[in-house]
């Protein structure tokens, strides 16, 4: 095994350890989930579900705690970009469609750049963390999201806790 793998193993046990909560906590409106090859982690959510919350986003939030985030609900799958206009923190944009399947993630989006980031053509979930701690937690494209406004056909549902 390699040192730089080993020192990368080591890095998300300790994040895990020090943030994790149970996995089989119950499903609530301030909490979102994902589960992989990493196994499960759990953040403190904030939701933002009409256009007016969207719009607003995490402009100005100067920091977050390490397992906190924002997550941006859609009424439908659709195309969807997003930008860093007044957000003062680098972040971590994690696309997922109406599967609850993580379908992108934008790594370490630079604070105050308007420059677009496209996220996909299906999306209807967006979360966004800290910057870099997608990569600390071992996130991928495929990890399976759990939250109560992921409805329908999803990979991880609330029911299934």
């Amino acid at each position: 095994m390699g040192n730089s793998r080993f020192t990368k193993i080591a890095s998300v046990c300790a994040v895990l350890a020090a943030y994790a909560t149970p996995a089989f906590a119950e499903c609530s409106a301030d909490a979102f989930s994902m589960r992989g090859e990493f196994g499960t982690v759990r953040f403190d959510a904030t939701v933002a579900d009409d256009q007016s919350e969207r719009a607003q986003g995490l402009m100005f939030v100067e920091q977050m705690d390490p397992l906190a985030g924002m997550l941006f609900v859609f009424e439908r799958p659709q195309r969807v970009s997003f930008w860093m206009r007044n957000t003062l923190i680098p972040l971590d944009m994690i696309f997922i469609g109406a599967d609850g399947i993580v379908d992108h993630i934008h790594s370490m989006a630079v604070p105050l750049d308007e420059t677009p980031i496209f996220g996909g053509t299906e999306i209807q979930y967006v979360f966004e963390i800290n910057g870099g701690m997608a990569e600390r937690l071992g996130l991928q494209v495929g990890d399976e999201v759990q939250h109560p406004s992921v409805l329908g056909d999803v990979a991880w549902s609330c029911s299934e806790n």
